[in-house]
């Protein structure tokens, strides 16, 4: 039978351990955020190198599960003599992993926005470094923040894998609180109502930020 006090009782390490579930996530897209940025960068280069780089990034990335990708990092930095704690490996193949989406999202915004704009910036005498902060990058961020918004729901989803590192987020809390107390259904139903307030918050803040920006 269902336990309300098992279910109740599973908030508390299930929310102590949500801060590394946030840590993880948040940074992770602060870091997928400026790769990806470099990433948009040489997909919209004029150097032929560069975008065939950026391409095989991006096809690579969105080719190879999150997961294996997590293992790989943080299986062969030891073998090539470079240790790190399996937080740095997390945040780090995250972000990697988030800037292939990321860089497409903004890229596909640049893309949407009316060539006539650029090309009337230049003619009144705009150079290239205002075109693209007081012009492009403005309008690009407020067309992408829904989709970056929803890329962030998705790697606080996500990053319940790097419980297989051993850090202890949401989902290996859960795992350990279920082995403990031998109430598996109510602690995952816990743990599912715990993703699901971070994930409503996010969205929330998402909506406000458009308001705002649409001003």
């Amino acid at each position: 039978m269902f336990s309300i006090a098992a279910f109740f009782d599973s908030f508390g390490p299930l929310l102590w351990a949500a801060r590394y579930t946030l840590l993880v996530s948040v940074l992770g897209i602060g870091l997928g955020l400026v790769i990806g940025a470099l990433i948009c960068a040489a997909r919209l280069s004029p150097i032929p190198a560069l975008r065939r780089f950026a391409a095989i990034w991006v096809s690579f990335l969105r080719g190879v599960p999150l997961l294996v990708q997590l293992l790989l990092f943080y299986y062969l930095l030891p073998v090539i003599g470079i240790d790190v704690p399996a937080l740095v490996a997390a945040v780090v193949t995250v972000g990697v992993c988030a800037s292939a989406y990321i860089s497409e999202i903004w890229r596909g915004a640049i893309a949407a926005l009316p060539r006539g704009q650029t090309e009337s910036a230049v003619a009144i005498g705009m150079n290239p470094t205002d075109v693209w902060t007081r012009v492009i990058l403005p309008q690009a961020v407020s067309l992408s923040l829904p989709a970056l918004v929803n890329e962030l729901i998705l790697l606080v989803k996500a990053s319940s894998l790097v419980s297989v590192v051993g850090i202890m987020e949401i989902t290996r809390a859960s795992q350990a609180e279920a082995a403990t107390t031998y109430r598996p259904l109510e602690v995952y139903i816990a743990a599912a109502c715990v993703y699901l307030m971070i994930n409503l918050v996010l969205a929330g803040v998402g909506r406000y930020l458009e308001h705002r920006m649409a001003i």
